[in-house]
């Protein structure tokens, strides 16, 4: 399986899954979730929201509506009631979700971005870590091409950093 640390806007991305930085409600809010929603159309909110909420670490596939992709796969790597912060346990959970999720689809392509950090409190450094461990164990059967992606150049460099082989 390829796997590529990029930057960019991930609304913008052309693969068979883009995933969701969900919490468990999956109501899209700002960042990754509310980038996604702006680009998809309401019809990304209205579907994922149908679907919720989900446990923790679950994920939800919908449509990707007016995305360049087929699914979008909300990854619940935090809680959205209570103190909403991102435990190493549910981002691990999340990506390894996200990543059978598209697998059992029969995607060829994901993007994937840093589930559990920025508003959900988890350390981008650690989280990176966790998210390429979690990518780097997986033994797919379609999936060949995933993508962690960055937005800022400040992020892409703690994210290429983490994913460099030690």
């Amino acid at each position: 399986m390829e796997f590529e640390v990029i930057r960019g806007d991930i609304a913008g991305q052309s693969a068979d899954a883009l995933v969701n930085a969900a919490g468990t409600s999956l109501k899209m809010g700002s960042g990754v979730a509310g980038a996604l929603r702006r680009a998809a159309g309401v019809g990304l909110n209205e579907e994922a929201m149908s679907m919720g909420p989900v446990e923790l670490g679950a994920v939800a596939v919908t449509d990707a509506y007016d995305l360049d992709a087929e699914y979008v796969i909300h990854a619940a790597a935090m809680p959205h009631y209570g103190d909403g912060r991102a435990t190493e346990e549910s981002i691990r959970d999340a990506t390894r979700n996200a990543l059978a999720a598209a697998d059992e689809r029969g995607c060829e392509s994901l993007v994937i971005p840093a589930l559990g950090c920025g508003v959900a409190g988890f350390g981008l450094r650690d989280g990176a870590e966790i998210i390429v461990e979690e990518i780097r164990a997986f033994d797919p059967q379609s999936l060949r091409d995933v993508r962690f992606i960055a937005y800022s150049q400040e992020e892409y460099e703690t994210v290429a950093d983490a994913a460099a082989p030690s």
